[in-house]
């Protein structure tokens, strides 16, 4: 089956994540071991419908593991979402000769995957996204350093906290998750996290602010989710002052979380997701993405990865469900079940510590 592959293409999409660049050397290095030639994609799926490739040598991709953000490159396509784009992209893929694409992005990236495999291009995707936000991975690429990246300004914001007995609130990225938030929480020891999945007593946090005030307390952390709005942040800081006395600032780090050198689990994480999709996709594998469950690299067809996300969110349409077997379905809930619980276990961790 490996003879099917003459050359691939890599490409990254949507909102970059450190650890794609391991991915991309990943990859490369694999597939030319293989003896498969590689080409490399430049802005995403837009880069496909405008023919803008390169090819790839194990030199190129020698030291770019160490890089944040994406060596090829990243574009939004909304051109791609129609049918012509999708033929401008397959053309190109002929005319090239590219046999498979291994997509590195989150879940519009693999819905592009997935209508490119219908199609006759074998296609894997790779999770690459800060979020977490793809319910079929444990973990997903850039999500460690992102993490990172927050409780290091976090860090840095406490230690001006305790010298003017001030408080930060400081709202993450993580779009409508809140894994950002309620892990890096934890970390900086944050009085109060407040998250679009759980509901938010401001009464408490405030109570808790005052006594531990009282008690000698200087400095404070409140961790904000982006999914809440800008509008509740600096609404929050605005309130904590008014209920507390206490002098409050506001950080917002925004796309700050995005950069910056990948830690060592992305980079090996992104490694070994890479060469997972080469050997996938030389083995004949399609139509799958690459995920991380109970700490083993696997796969999972894309779309039920697709509609799981979808169920976690409380997103399913009507007869999303229809083309699996109870099975499946039974197999989603538990999924679903396992992700509930440890973000509802981290939540009430942060809650009962935070001080």
């Amino acid at each position: 089956m490996e003879n099917k592959f003459r050359r691939i293409g890599i490409l990254t999409s949507g909102g970059d994540a450190p650890g794609m660049n391991a991915v991309i050397k990943s990859v490369t290095c694999a597939a030319i071991s293989k003896g498969v030639e590689v080409i490399g994609i430049l802005g995403g799926y837009s880069g496909l419908i405008n023919d803008r490739i390169r090819p790839l040598t194990k030199n190129d991709v020698a030291d770019i593991q160490s890089l944040g953000g994406t060596y090829l490159y990243s574009d939004r396509c909304d051109e791609f979402k129609t049918e012509e784009g999708m033929q401008k992209a397959i053309a190109t893929c002929k005319k090239h000769n590219i046999d498979g694409i291994i997509a590195i992005g989150g879940d519009g990236t693999f819905r592009g995957a997935t209508d490119l495999s219908i199609r006759g291009i074998p296609c894997i995707g790779v999770s690459g996204t800060i979020d977490n936000d793809i319910t079929a991975s444990d973990i997903t690429v850039g999500y460690d350093t992102a993490m990172n990246t927050v409780m290091k300004l976090g860090d840095a914001l406490r230690d001006t906290c305790e010298s003017h007995a001030r408080c930060n609130v400081i709202e993450v990225m993580g779009r409508n998750a809140g894994y950002i938030a309620i892990e890096t929480g934890l970390a900086l020891g944050a009085i109060g996290v407040a998250v679009q999945e759980k509901p938010f007593d401001k009464e408490a946090l405030f109570k808790k602010m005052k006594e531990a005030r009282a008690n000698g307390r200087r400095s404070f952390i409140v961790v904000v989710a982006e999914g809440l709005g800008g509008e509740f942040s600096e609404s929050l800081v605005k309130e904590i002052e008014a209920a507390t006395g206490i002098e409050t600032r506001f950080v917002r780090p925004a796309h700050i979380v995005r950069g910056g050198t990948p830690t060592l689990a992305d980079r090996n994480f992104a490694s070994k997701c890479g060469a997972k999709a080469v050997e996938k996709l030389l083995d004949g594998v399609s139509d799958v993405v690459i995920v991380s469950r109970h700490d083993e690299i696997t796969s999972m067809e894309i779309k039920f990865a697709l509609i799981l996300d979808r169920m976690y969110k409380n997103k399913l349409k009507d007869g999303d469900l229809e083309k699996f077997s109870e099975a499946q379905i039974e197999e989603m809930k538990k999924i679903c079940d396992e992700r509930r619980k440890y973000f509802d276990e981290m939540y009430n961790v942060v809650n009962t510590i935070g001080y």
